[in-house]
């Protein structure tokens, strides 16, 4: 499955709020440094959909707020 997200980092806290089936808006704590961000998005997804980080993957987006995830 392949979602659209938006990424909001150095957000006041994690969140995700779901847009519609494949979008939605992540709001993370951590500063797009280094991949920080994107290794946090992966965690709160793997969390929210109740998976394991290993399964998530994101196929295009590593450097822009907009992302698109494949979920296995």
């Amino acid at each position: 499955m392949k979602i659209s997200i938006k990424a909001k980092p150095k957000a006041r806290e994690d969140s995700i709020e779901k847009i519609d089936e494949n979008n939605f808006i992540v709001s993370v704590k951590e500063l797009p440094i280094q991949g920080r961000a994107n290794r946090a998005i992966i965690g709160i997804l793997a969390e929210y959909f109740n998976i394991t980080p290993s399964s998530i993957r994101i196929v295009s987006g590593h450097n822009s707020r907009h992302k698109i995830i494949e979920i296995e």
